[in-house]
């Protein structure tokens, strides 16, 4: 057995236990992705009342060596994902880089294990690292054991859940969420597939239409816009995401503009200005920063627009008239549909 200390301090370390179950979940997923896994599966372990007692997410990826294990689990802010181009096998890009993901997994719950096999080049090995939220930046390191006949992978198991964790059980909310948010990456990278409950997070499934759109600005430069509209209705829907011209999605924020049907849709701004941009942090500046501005106005229009175009904007007459007949009551309705019915029989 060997302990691991994080070097930096536990009110910094514990910051970064907070966030919803499903950021949480979204990050684990990604650290799987990064480890260059092609499946990874996400359950929910329930108890006999239907509550959330564990949360499980396994990979298949290259799992972590544990010679590397202090460098991976014991520096904070120096992951070794920021000078990798890509994943160590297959090349895909990289979505860490600042070496904070796993303490993600305490968002999910106060008692977290990662139980690991690797190829060493001299055979499997598997060994297990174990957190607790009760003793933030401290992991303990189990010996290695020889794992003949199993392949490498990485399996989280999350215990202990706090109570917020219930909002993932509607798996149907769940997998729209996050087929929104690896749409673009899903789409680069067919090979890869991910589970929730079982259920595939894939947007092809739940995707209704998908429509690109060419952006030309007046000072010469250019953007993709992705409009994608759900088959179902969710909470993070109507969100227009900032994507590098790579498809790394760097920030996101509500588009403000309506469908006019409320159909739920996700626009995704893709242009390779967008990753300096983000350096620079002038995404977030959002409307302050003029640049930026100028392409939040273009993009609204075209999706306004696109809305428009699908029959999806009332009129100026069809909303006018619907204030109008929101302030009759039941009988007065009633009485308006009868003389309405009366007039199209005349004709």
């Amino acid at each position: 057995m060997k302990r691991i200390y994080v070097q930096a301090q536990a009110d910094h370390i514990e910051s970064m236990f907070r966030g919803t179950p499903l950021a949480a979940v979204e990050e684990m997923i990604w650290n799987a992705l990064d480890a260059d896994a092609k499946e990874v599966k996400v359950d929910l372990v329930t108890n006999p009342l239907g509550a959330v007692e564990a949360v499980r997410i396994a990979d298949d990826g290259t799992g972590i060596d544990a010679v590397k294990a202090d460098l991976a689990f014991g520096n904070l802010g120096g992951s070794w994902k920021r000078s990798g181009g890509g994943t160590e096998l297959s090349g895909r890009r990289l979505h860490g880089r600042h070496g904070r993901g796993r303490f993600k997994a305490f968002a999910l719950g106060m008692n977290v294990e990662w139980r690991t096999t690797v190829d060493t080049g001299h055979g499997l090995f598997s060994y297990k690292l174990s957190g607790s939220a009760d003793r933030p930046g401290v992991f303990d390191l189990e010996d290695a054991v020889s794992a003949p006949g199993e392949g490498s992978g990485t399996e989280v198991y999350v215990t202990n859940v706090r109570a917020a964790v219930d909002s993932l059980l509607d798996a149907g909310e769940t997998v729209q969420n996050l087929a929104a948010r690896f749409a673009l990456y899903l789409k680069s990278y067919p090979d890869v597939r991910i589970y929730f409950n079982g259920l595939p997070v894939t947007p092809v499934i739940v995707q209704k239409r998908v429509t690109d759109y060419k952006i030309s600005l007046g000072n010469g430069a250019s953007a993709k816009l992705e409009i994608i509209e759900w088959k179902r209705k969710f909470a993070g829907s109507g969100r227009l995401v900032f994507v590098g011209g790579d498809g790394f999605q760097l920030h996101e924020q509500p588009s403000g503009v309506r469908s006019g049907t409320g159909a739920s849709f996700t626009a995704y701004f893709v242009s390779p200005r967008f990753t300096a941009l983000a350096a620079e942090n002038a995404l977030l500046m959002d409307e302050l920063n003029p640049e930026v501005r100028m392409y939040l106005d273009e993009a609204k229009k075209v999706i306004k627009a696109h809305f428009i175009a699908l029959g999806g904007e009332k009129s100026a007459f069809e909303r006018e008239w619907e204030e109008k007949v929101e302030t009759f009551s039941v009988e007065e309705r009633k009485t308006l549909l009868s003389i309405l019915k009366r007039s199209l029989k005349a004709r």
